[in-house]
């Protein structure tokens, strides 16, 4: 599956919060959907945050380069 870097928020939510993500090489995956697949280890380099009880994906640090998903 994609790694962090190949992940981008799409900000189409509330307050631009993301309702989806852009995965290179499949297009658009829901909040939900993409929770799920991180949950179940599919997306090495992400991990789940909660915001106001709202889980989002969020890719780990990376000393490299700021790749962080946009929560």
């Amino acid at each position: 599956m994609a790694k962090g870097s190949s992940i981008n928020g799409n900000a189409d939510g509330k307050n631009g919060s993301n309702k989806s993500y852009t995965v290179t090489g499949r297009g658009k995956v829901s909040r939900p959907k993409m929770v799920k697949e991180v949950k179940q280890g599919k997306h090495p380099d992400t991990h789940i945050m909660k915001r106001d009880g709202v889980e989002y994906a969020r890719n780990n640090p990376n000393s490299n380069k700021p790749d962080n998903i946009d929560d």
